[in-house]
């Protein structure tokens, strides 16, 4: 069975953050992302559509996608 996964909003993503006591600059640290980046993406100022942006969207579980290195 292949279901969808779930998405989180930018606001659940960072609830989730949170509820886990991880900071933003943790979890950029943690994945090698710009921390501007992703208070962005969390804020709903980037959208995560192409490059960093989408590899962090992704990695919030905000956008659905894989992750090649």
């Amino acid at each position: 069975m292949n279901t969808m996964p779930v998405l989180l909003t930018a606001e659940q993503a960072r609830a989730e953050l949170d509820r886990n006591g991880i900071t933003i600059a943790h979890f950029c640290r943690e994945h090698g992302l710009n921390k501007n980046l992703v208070s962005d993406l969390l804020n709903g100022r980037k959208k995560g559509v192409r490059g960093e942006a989408r590899r962090a969207a992704v990695l919030l579980k905000i956008k659905d996608g894989v992750i090649s290195n």
